[in-house]
C-alpha cells in the first residue's frame, strides 16, 4: 500500500519538499549576492563620479534591455526548460561579475565600463526573471502556493538583511573582494538550482513570439484585478523608492560611510523579513484586497518619515517599516498573479510583470536620481512618499474590484 500524500497545508509541508528547499537556498545565494553587487556598484559608481544623475543611470541601463528582449525572455519561458534558462542567466551574470574584479584589481575599471556590465547583467536578468517567477508554481502544489510565495521573498530579504551590511563592510577591503564574492555567490545558486527535478513540460504554442506575447498582455489586461495589482507596484514603487539615493543620504544626511550604507541597504529587509515569516506561519484569508491598498498606503508614510529622519538608526527603523508593508503587498500581488495565470502562459504573464517590477525598481532609481539632481535628496524622497499616497488613492477608484477582493485566488 502506498504512503498517503503529503499535506501541502500542512505547517511542515515545505520544510520537507526537497524541490523547494533546493529553490530557497538558491533564492538566499542569489539574493546576497545581488545585494552585494548593488552596494558595490552604487558606492564606486559614487566614489567614481560624485554624481547623483549617473547613481540614477545605473537603474537606468538595467532596465533598457527589458524593453527589447522581454518578449522573448517571456516566450522561452513558456517553451523551454524554466530551471535551464534561470541557471543559463545566472552564470551570465556570474561572469559580468568576474570582469568587474578583474577590471577592479587591475585598475582598469571606469564608470563606462560599469555601465556596459550593468546592461549585460540587465539583459541576463529579463531572461531569469519570467523563468524564475514561472518556475515556482510547477515546484509546489497551489495550495502551498502563498506560502512558499513568502518563503521565497523571506530568503531574498534574509540575505538582504546580512550581504548589504557584509557588502559595506568588504568594501573597506577593495571592490575586487566584493564582486568575487558575488560572482561565487551567484555560481553556488546555479548549482542548487541545476538539482532541481525536471518539471519542463514541453508546448507547442501557435503564432510567433511577438503574437504570443500579445497574447500575454491581452491576458492581462482582460484581468482587472491582476492588471491592477501589477500596476500599483508599477507606479507606486516608481515614485516611492529611494534605494539609489541611499549613498548620497548616507554620506551628505547621516554623515556615515560605506558600513553606513550597508546598514541602510538591510533596513527594508529587516521588516520584510519579519512579515514574510510571519505570513508564512499565518497566510491572508480575508480582506486582501483592502489590505493590500493600506499597505502600500503605509509603504508611502514610511518613505516620507525617513525622508525627513537625520538619525542613522531612525532612518533604518523606518526603512523596516517600508520593507514590512512592501512584504505585505508583494505576496498578495504575486500570490494573485500565479494562482490566475494558466501554466501555459506564466512565462508571458511573469515576463509582462518583470517590465513592472523592473519599471518601479530601475526607472524608480532614475526618477530618485533625477529629481535628487534637480531638487536635492531629500525633497526627492519626500516627493516620492506622496506621489505613492496620491497613487493609492486614484487606484482605489480605477480598480475598485481590485480592494474588493475577498482572498488571493481572486474571490470578490
Amino acid at each position: 500500500m502506498s504512503a498517503p500524500s503529503p499535506d501541502p497545508h500542512a505547517p511542515d509541508f515545505l520544510r520537507r519538499h526537497r524541490p523547494f528547499v533546493l529553490f530557497w537556498l538558491a533564492r538566499i545565494l542569489f539574493g546576497g549576492g545581488s545585494q552585494i553587487k548593488d552596494v558595490a556598484v552604487g558606492w564606486q559608481v559614487y566614489q567614481l563620479t560624485g554624481s547623483a544623475l549617473d547613481l540614477g543611470l545605473v537603474g537606468l541601463i538595467q532596465f533598457l534591455p527589458r524593453i527589447l528582449l522581454t518578449a522573448i525572455a517571456g516566450d522561452l519561458a513558456d517553451r523551454h526548460d524554466r530551471r535551464w534558462l534561470t541557471v543559463a542567466a545566472q552564470l551570465v551574470q556570474t561572469v559580468g561579475l568576474a570582469l568587474l574584479a578583474i577590471a577592479s584589481a587591475t585598475g582598469f575599471v571606469s564608470r563606462e565600463l560599469i555601465f556596459g556590465v550593468v546592461l549585460i547583467l540587465g539583459a541576463a536578468q529579463t531572461f531569469q526573471m519570467p523563468a524564475s517567477a514561472s518556475l515556482l508554481p510547477s515546484l509546489v502544489p497551489p495550495a502551498a502556493l502563498p506560502r512558499a510565495l513568502a518563503l521565497s521573498a523571506s530568503a531574498m530579504q534574509a540575505a538582504t538583511i546580512i550581504a548589504p551590511a557584509l557588502g559595506g563592510f568588504l568594501y573597506l577591503l577593495g571592490a575586487p573582494v566584493v564582486y568575487a564574492l558575488t560572482a561565487l555567490l551567484l555560481a553556488l545558486s546555479s548549482i542548487f538550482l541545476s538539482r532541481l527535478p525536471d518539471v519542463h513540460v514541453e508546448r507547442v504554442l501557435a503564432g510567433s513570439a511577438w503574437q504570443r506575447f500579445v497574447a500575454g498582455i491581452r491576458f492581462i489586461r482582460g484581468q482587472g484585478i491582476v492588471f491592477g495589482a501589477m500596476s500599483l507596484d508599477l507606479f507606486a514603487v516608481l515614485f516611492g523608492g529611494a534605494t539609489a539615493l541611499l549613498p548620497i543620504i548616507a554620506h551628505e544626511v547621516l554623515h556615515t560611510g560605506s558600513w553606513g550604507l550597508g546598514l541602510l541597504r538591510s533596513g527594508p529587509a529587516i521588516g520584510a523579513l519579519a512579515m514574510a515569516l510571519w505570513l508564512a506561519r499565518n497566510p491572508l484569508r480575508h480582506s486582501v484586497g483592502r489590505i493590500l491598498y493600506g499597505s502600500v498606503a503605509a509603504y508611502g508614510l514610511s518613505i516620507i518619515a525617513f525622508g525627513l529622519s537625520s538619525n542613522l538608526w531612525l532612518s533604518v527603523f523606518f526603512l523596516a517599516i517600508g520593507g514590512a508593508t512592501d512584504m505585505v503587498s508583494m505576496v498578495i500581488r504575486q500570490s494573485l498573479v500565479q494562482l490566475q495565470t494558466p501554466d501555459e502562459m506564466r512565462g508571458r504573464v511573469s515576463a509582462v510583470n518583470s517590465i513592472f517590477v523592473g519599471a518601479s525598481n530601475q526607472l524608480g532609481e532614475f526618477e530618485s536620481g533625477l529629481t535628487a539632481a534637480w531638487f536635492g535628496a531629500v525633497p526627492s524622497v519626500l516627493i516620492g512618499g506622496a506621489a505613492t499616497l496620491l497613487v493609492v488613492a486614484l487606484w482605489t477608484r480605477l480598480f475598485p474590484q481590485l480592494g474588493r477582493t475577498e482572498s488571493l485566488h481572486g474571490t470578490p
